[in-house]
């Protein structure tokens, strides 16, 4: 019992010492905002009823809509390509270094607004330019993770799994690729934050809608409430998919 008390002190103190800083945060932000046009700094209650005007703005929810569709796009094909990879390098011995020592460093360090820019000259404005970009720059992060838990594969239980079976596609499906679970999930969590900065970006290179396109015509028209408000929108988004999606994910395989 004492120590169930003290874990819930711990736990209210936590709370307290979080929402205390998010307090604040408002707070200050209230009083900075005090004594500059709206332009420039809007406080804490024109962005707040902003936010809440949006949500139920159609042509913000289509613009939402579009960001999450590339943001979603990318994460699958960025994890295929990415654990595709680092299968290869795993199951070709020659193809290791190929992998490691040439494209892994290139698209490592490759900059993100380097991809950005190249996709703006490239292609045409739309879907698959941002998408591009995307993937472009969640490689590494997919590849990256995969190839540690392919590294960190129990040997001997994958030679206890080849004693019962010779079947590579039963190994694959049946022994490899759930224990890989905790690696891919660690990968999908890193790209889904990464993906939202890198669709911003790319969005106000070269899109005609999504989150992006709506900030720069915001920033255009100086509007810093909006401009704010979805800022805090995206916030929004995020954590929700993370809470709704990722984290129920991770708790269910723990449990396994």
């Amino acid at each position: 019992m004492p120590a169930r008390a003290t874990s819930i002190r711990t736990v209210i103190a936590e709370r307290l010492i979080g929402e205390g800083v998010v307090v604040l945060a408002l707070v200050a932000w209230w009083l900075a905002a005090r004594g500059l046009p709206e332009f420039i700094l809007p406080g804490p209650l024109p962005v707040g009823k902003r936010l809440a005007e949006l949500f139920v703005t159609p042509e913000f929810l289509f613009h939402m809509a579009a960001s999450a569709w590339r943001v979603l796009v990318a994460i699958v094909v960025a994890m295929l390509i990415g654990g595709g990879l680092a299968f290869l390098a795993w199951g070709v011995p020659w193809l290791e270094t190929v992998v490691e020592d040439r494209i892994k460093p290139v698209l490592n360090s490759f900059p993100s607004i380097g991809w950005a820019i190249l996709a703006a000259i490239w292609f045409d404005p739309g879907d698959f330019g941002v998408i591009f970009v995307e993937i472009a720059i969640l490689i590494p992060f997919c590849l990256i993770n995969i190839a540690e838990g392919l590294r960190n594969i129990d040997r001997e239980l994958m030679e206890m799994g080849r004693s019962f079976t010779r079947d590579r596609a039963r190994i694959l499906f049946r022994l490899t690729l759930p224990l890989l679970v905790p690696y891919g999930l660690s990968a999908t969590r890193i790209a889904y934050g990464i993906a939202w900065k890198i669709a911003l970006v790319a969005e106000l290179l070269g899109a005609p809608s999504g989150l992006g396109y709506l900030m720069l015509r915001a920033q255009t028209a100086a509007d810093s409430t909006t401009f704010l408000a979805t800022c805090f929108a995206i916030v929004l988004i995020f954590v929700l998919g993370e809470r709704l999606v990722i984290v129920p994910l991770e708790r269910r395989f723990a449990r396994r």
